[in-house]
């Protein structure tokens, strides 16, 4: 199937610029909408990112990508150059900046937004994206369904140790073993936490959410082990929550920046996650 592939910016409310892609069939009928929002250290672009994109669009959806404004890349770039912004990221931020990305699928003004259904619309997230994606959806009724790969299931990852050098030094370094790069967290980010707390509580965000949801995750993830998503599976209701654990797979399903290939794994966290949101979203309008 052929697809559209559109590249996308908006300047948020903060005015920071957004990036962005949107892919869907070349041809069909109106289309459900998936939104699917990275992880720490990561970026839209990042190894099974566009390969996910482009499967479910050829699959029937309408799919937006996007990078958050302080992810350390700039534009639609791969690369980590804007390192001070890096730093200076906070988990308020990326929650603000998944509703705004929302509140453009949702108005079709995104491109080809009118081959878009906004009453059809889902998101999906990975690593720290996944509790993203849960504490903004907790309280967006816009969001009928929400998918976690991989997810964290607290932002509190920190030793006593570390969380006091942070307030010392005033930031944190941390090794990106792929590029080789030592990145900082600022402390910002860690006062962050402390001072929303509650708005930024993963566990309680799955506990009250009202809408199905799939925690999807891989039994050998060194990265985000796998007690995180039996974690968040168990606090959320159980009559909407489904939990799948793939084996013999870790934190990215077997694959690497820059993508090579795809990995069955990986087939089956995309095969997983259409079934799940196809039958949600198609009994939801019912």
């Amino acid at each position: 199937m052929n697809i559209l592939h559109e590249k996308f910016s908006f300047a948020a409310t903060d005015g920071e610029v957004i990036f962005g892609d949107v892919r869907l069939p070349t041809e069909g009928d109106i289309l459900p909408v998936l939104i699917i929002a990275h992880g720490f250290k990561g970026f839209k672009d990042w190894g099974f990112f566009p390969h996910v994109a482009e499967e479910f669009a050829s699959r029937g959806w309408y799919v937006v990508q996007f990078n958050f404004s302080h992810n350390g890349v700039e534009g639609h770039s791969e690369e980590f150059t804007q390192l001070e912004r890096f730093a200076e990221n906070t988990f308020s931020r990326e929650v603000r900046e998944l509703r705004e990305v929302i509140d453009r699928a949702y108005s079709r003004n995104l491109p080809y937004g009118g081959r878009s259904e906004p009453s059809k619309l889902a998101t999906l997230g990975h690593s720290r994206g996944g509790g993203i994606v849960l504490l903004e959806g907790v309280n967006d009724q816009r969001v009928q369904a929400l998918v976690t790969w991989a997810a964290v299931s607290t932002f509190n990852r920190y030793t006593e140790a570390q969380r006091n050098r942070w307030i010392e030094e005033g930031y944190l370094e941390v090794p990106n073993t792929r590029t080789g790069q030592i990145m900082r967290l600022n402390v910002s980010l860690l006062r962050d936490y402390e001072n929303h707390a509650d708005e930024l509580d993963i566990m309680k965000a799955a506990a009250s959410l009202q809408r199905p949801l799939l925690v999807l995750h891989g039994e050998v993830d060194l990265s985000v082990t796998i007690e995180n998503g039996e974690k968040l599976s168990a606090a959320a209701d159980a009559n909407l929550t489904k939990f799948v654990r793939i084996p013999k797979t870790g934190h990215t399903f077997g694959v690497a920046h820059p993508f090579e290939k795809r990995t069955d794994p990986l087939q089956r966290a995309v095969d997983e996650t259409e079934t799940f949101l196809k039958g949600v979203l198609n009994e939801n309008r019912k």
